[in-house]
C-alpha cells in the first residue's frame, strides 16, 4: 500500500519526453535572443561611455597651453582605440587653437552600425555624438 498519489494519477517518466523537447525547442530561441540582445545593448553602452571618456580626455589635452588640434585628435583616437572603436569623426573647434583662444570644443561622432556585433541593418542610421567645451588654461578672461 502506498500513501500519497493514487495509482490512477501516476505518470510514467518517459511519457513526457516529447513534450519536454517541444518546450525546449520553443523556449531556447527566445532565451538566446534575449541573451544576445543584452550583450548588444551592453556593447552600445560601453561604446557610448568610451566616447564620453574620449571627449573628456581630448578636451583636457586641448585646454593646456601649447596644445594643437593634432594633439587633441591623437588623444581622442587613443582613448577610442582602447575599445576598438572604428570610424570616429573627431572635430575640434576652433581650428587652429591659438594662444588667445578662450575655449575649445571637442565633438566625437561614432556610427553604431560599424561598432556593433549585430548586422548593420538594425543600427544603420544610429550614431553616438558627444561634445564638450572647456575654457583654456592661462588665457585672460
Amino acid at each position: 500500500m502506498t500513501i500519497g498519489i493514487p495509482k490512477s494519477k501516476w505518470v510514467r517518466v518517459g511519457s513526457r519526453r516529447g513534450a519536454t523537447m517541444v518546450e525546449f525547442a520553443l523556449v531556447v530561441p527566445i532565451v538566446f535572443i534575449l541573451f544576445f540582445a543584452a550583450v548588444e545593448f551592453s556593447r552600445v553602452l560601453i561604446v557610448r561611455h568610451t566616447v564620453d571618456n574620449a571627449v573628456y580626455e581630448a578636451a583636457r589635452v586641448a585646454i593646456v597651453p601649447g596644445a594643437t588640434v593634432a594633439d587633441v585628435q591623437t588623444e581622442a583616437a587613443r582613448v577610442l582605440s582602447t575599445l576598438g572603436v572604428v570610424m570616429p569623426t573627431i572635430v575640434v573647434t576652433p581650428d587652429p587653437i591659438t594662444r588667445t583662444t578662450p575655449q575649445v570644443s571637442v565633438r566625437i561622432t561614432v556610427p553604431v552600425a560599424a561598432n556593433s556585433y549585430v548586422p548593420p541593418q538594425y543600427f544603420a542610421r544610429s550614431v553616438i555624438t558627444r561634445e564638450l567645451t572647456l575654457r583654456r588654461e592661462g588665457v585672460p578672461q
